[in-house]
């Protein structure tokens, strides 16, 4: 029993060891304000008031557009980049479990068996004989005591670039339910902008016969017909274009949900009118929400490797232990030679004692440098979210004066090309008048279902960037 002493006293040495050298981890200070910007620009209540943070909004309750939650669940389940993702998440998790097996000693069983013929000369009875023979080894090969933490540092580096690889998968389902809600909405608006041009491209054309008409009869110079035929041919323009954009669109949502033409074909939207908004969520304050974003949790998790990483570099620097051990049983039935029920063990530690290596001093250098990098790209990654974040609340706290504002421009250009109109079929007015009109009115009317899009695409962009649609 006094063989299995050492064994014993290893596991409870390496039992109770828990200590490392990794430095204490501190979170360094957000660079950014406190609060969220203020001016003409935010709405003030924005940073105290409103719905649930989107942190804590499913993607599903943010969304009510139904024909769009089948949309984004089609893509998280088919795109390859966030499978891309998820594969990432499972090699870290499956490296992490190496480093970790680290710590526990490997173990080798090994057994062997055989039967041979003794003559009778060789035998104390001189009868002949059939001995029987049968072994079996449990080994340690080649185990490091972890008494410095060099392990447990490598452990927690690997630990914490798993969970670093957990959040960009997260990162990339935020990403991937943001882009397909904007490639929805601008399929959505450059269809409207479709039927607008369809819509515009007929009056023009209607227009355009009467002036000709009126021109036969010699009511209307040549002048009007060729100003007439100027709204056509623009909006002919307008209507070509709008049905590329239209494919482009459509294609680039087949792209990130992995359809095919005809799946999509019942799920696309008709037009940006038919869309139900998605609702609207709180900004919270800085320190609750961008600590939350998974990239800059991210960002500390490397943080955290590189910290955990200058442990294993210190802990180099002191001496290395390792043993291997065995133990065995060997049985035979030939009286004399083998001890029915025998134990062999063996005990061999070996110690790695670094007197000096500048290899290793180096590591120990670089460590701390690739720390004070992790700290410097956690700031960025902080500082970035705050910018993406106030970048979407300025155009939440501007935008519905703007659509206010174009909608109240549309009505008053709709008026005036009636009233413009009806002057040049009075004979008052030459077709000059009507042609601006024309073209105040078309332009208006684009610029608000470029502004309606601005809106929905906006509040989908705060959801995100305040860390909704993740898990």
């Amino acid at each position: 029993m006094d063989a299995k002493r050492p064994l014993l006293l290893v596991f409870a040495a390496v039992w109770f060891a828990g200590c490392t050298m990794i430095p204490e981890h501190t979170r360094p200070e957000a660079p950014v304000p406190a609060g969220w910007p203020s001016g003409p620009a935010y709405k003030e209540t924005l940073s105290t008031q409103g719905p649930s943070p989107a942190a804590d909004l499913q993607w599903r309750d943010f969304f009510g557009d139904e024909r769009l939650q089948k949309i984004i669940e089609t893509a998280l389940n088919n795109n390859r980049d966030l499978r891309l993702a998820a594969l990432n998440v499972e090699r870290a998790r499956a490296i992490y479990g190496i480093q970790r097996a680290e710590l526990f000693p490997a173990l080798n069983a090994t057994a062997s068996g055989s039967k041979e013929r003794v003559a009778g000369e060789f035998t104390n009875n001189g009868e002949p004989k059939t001995v029987t023979r049968y072994g079996a080894t449990l080994s340690v090969i080649s185990w490091e005591i972890d008494f410095f933490g060099r392990i447990r540092s490598l452990s927690e580096r690997a630990l914490e670039e798993f969970l670093a690889t957990e959040q960009a998968r997260r990162s990339a389902q935020i990403l991937l339910v943001s882009e397909v809600a904007a490639a929805y909405l601008s399929l959505a608006a450059d269809r409207e902008n479709l039927k607008l041009a369809e819509t515009t491209l007929e009056t023009q054309q209607a227009a355009y016969d009467l002036v000709k008409r009126r021109y036969e009869v010699g009511l209307a110079s040549e002048l009007d017909l060729q100003r007439a035929q100027t709204p056509v041919d623009t909006a002919q323009g307008d209507l070509a274009r709008f049905t590329q954009r239209v494919a482009q669109d459509e294609n680039a949502l087949n792209l990130l949900v992995a359809y095919t033409p005809s799946e999509a074909i019942e799920l696309l939207p008709a037009d940006l009118s038919g869309v139900a908004p998605p609702k609207e969520v709180a900004a919270g304050t800085p320190s609750d929400v961008l600590l939350q974003r998974p990239d800059v949790m991210a960002a500390e998790n490397l943080l955290r490797a590189a910290n955990a990483n200058i442990g294993a570099a210190r802990a180099a620097l002191f001496p290395r232990i390792a043993l291997t051990t065995s133990a065995g049983t060997v049985s035979s039935e030939l009286s004399g030679l083998f001890k029915s029920g025998s134990e062999t063990w063996s005990f061999a530690p070996q110690i790695l004692m670094p007197i000096f290596d500048a290899r290793l001093w180096s590591a120990l250098d670089a460590s701390k440098t690739e720390k004070e990098i992790a700290i410097v790209q956690y700031e960025k990654a902080i500082q970035a979210a705050f910018r993406e974040v106030a970048d979407a609340l300025a155009v939440q706290g501007t935008v519905d004066r703007q659509v206010a504002a174009q909608q109240s421009l549309v009505v008053a250009s709709a008026k005036t090309y009636s009233l413009s109109n009806a002057r040049f079929a009075k004979g008052i007015d030459n077709y000059l008048g009507v042609l601006d009109a024309q073209r105040s009115l078309y332009a208006a009317q684009q610029g608000l279902v470029a502004l309606r899009l601005t809106k929905l695409a906006n509040q989908a962009r705060l959801y995100a960037v305040l860390g909704g649609g993740g898990g």
